[in-house]
Parts: structure tokens; sequence; C-alpha cells
């Protein structure tokens, strides 16, 4: 039931900008859970979620990956063939030196980043497909961050 749970937190704060405790523990027990706030709580920490400014000013609840040590080569690549990067709506493009583009795209699956649904790569572009606008605007922030820029 836990891990039921947890998977439907995760699905519940990518699909809506959940800012409380209180609108999680709503839409969990709308979602058929019965859930305490100090269950919502320890869920809350054991998936080290965290809030993140939204464009509006207001925050919300995200999964925040963390980098540990075997996703050090994965950063290492990213900040070896990054480039640049640009959005369209929910499109994220990047561009790389050329011929790491593959490369690229294979770190960014690797890091398991919640906004991203995949990515397409050519020989110095990455296209990768974004949940939503705001989840673009948090990607290239995460990555950012990443890569030291």
């Amino acid at each position: 039931m836990k891990l039921e749970r947890h998977s439907k937190i995760v699905e519940l704060i990518g699909k809506y900008e959940i800012d409380t405790q209180e609108e999680l523990a709503r839409r969990l027990r709308e979602a058929g859970f019965t859930v305490t706030q100090a269950t919502v709580s320890r869920d809350i920490r054991e998936l080290k979620l965290t809030k993140v400014a939204m464009d509006n000013g207001r925050q919300r609840y995200t999964v925040m990956q963390s980098v540990d040590s075997h996703a050090e080569k994965y950063v290492r690549i990213l900040q070896d063939g990054f480039v640049s990067m640009d959005r369209a709506q929910n499109i994220l493009v990047l561009k790389t030196v050329s011929g790491m583009a593959m490369a690229v795209a294979a770190a960014l699956d690797a890091l398991h980043f919640s906004e991203l649904v995949g990515s397409i790569a050519g020989d110095d572009t990455v296209m990768c497909a974004v949940r939503t606008s705001e989840d673009t605007v948090n990607l290239m922030e995460k990555i950012r961050k990443l890569i030291g820029t």
C-alpha cells in the first residue's frame, strides 16, 4: 500500500501544482487512499520532496533528484557535452558538442528527472518532451544547477 501511495503522490505532484500537505492529503483521499496528516508528512520526507518556485510566485512540491556517486558520471557528461538550451512550451532543446547528443540524452534519462517524459538525440541536438511548460522551466533550472551555470 505504501508503494502504491508513494507512486500516486509522485503522479499527483507531476500533474497538479500542489503546494501544501493538506492539498496533497485531499487529492490522495479523492484517489481512494486513507491518509492522515502524519502519513503525508512522513511520505514527503521519505520521497525527499521539495518545493520549487513557480513563475507566478507560488511554490509547489516536486521530486528533487539528488546527485549521488553513481550519477556523477552523468553530470560530467552533461557538463562536457552541453553547449546551450532553449524551450518551446513543453519541449526542451539542448545543443551539444558535435557527436555528444546521444550521450547527453542518455545521461538525462539516467538522472530520472520527474519532469522529463523522454528525449530524442541527433548529432548535436537533444529534443526533450517535458510534461508541462512549467516543468520545462523547472527542468532547465535543475540542469543549470547540475552543470554549474
